[in-house]
């Protein structure tokens, strides 16, 4: 098959068709194994230091802003949102997350694992009771 001009090689291949079909549940593993080899079989290893990876993820947080930037409130379910808004979000959205996760895995970390823990540290943090007790009493 050929991509403008140049013929895919067989990676290329398996690696759209693999893709093709959507997955349900797709691991923080998953994404960090498929990204480290894209970037290898293309010689971008030399260049993901965990300094340019936070810098390209900032530059792809501010894409995602420019989204939201002149929309005021939007409501959960996007709605009034059209199917191209919608998937330009959904890829502005993948931007971050891969290179989150390509950062996380430069730097050694086990990005889902860190996530867990933060959650349990938020959840000793922000105890329900108390949060519950401070929404009344501050809406009183």
């Amino acid at each position: 098959m050929a991509m403008n001009g140049i013929v895919k090689s067989e990676m290329e291949n398996s690696y759209d068709s693999s893709i093709a079909h959507k997955s349900k549940d797709v691991s923080l593993k998953d994404l960090s194994n498929r990204l480290a080899e894209f970037a290898h079989v293309r010689g971008w290893d030399q260049h993901h230091s965990p300094r340019n990876l936070l810098l390209a993820l900032v530059g792809e947080v501010g894409e995602l802003s420019e989204i939201f930037q002149w929309k005021g409130e939007v409501g959960k379910g996007l709605p009034n949102w059209s199917d191209d808004e919608k998937e330009h979000l959904e890829e502005e959205l993948s931007d971050v997350l891969l290179y989150l996760v390509r950062l996380a895995d430069v730097c050694g970390l086990d990005l889902g694992q860190a996530a867990l823990t933060k959650i349990i540290k938020n959840a000793r943090k922000y105890p329900v009771a108390v949060i519950n007790q401070n929404s009344i009493s501050s809406y009183n």
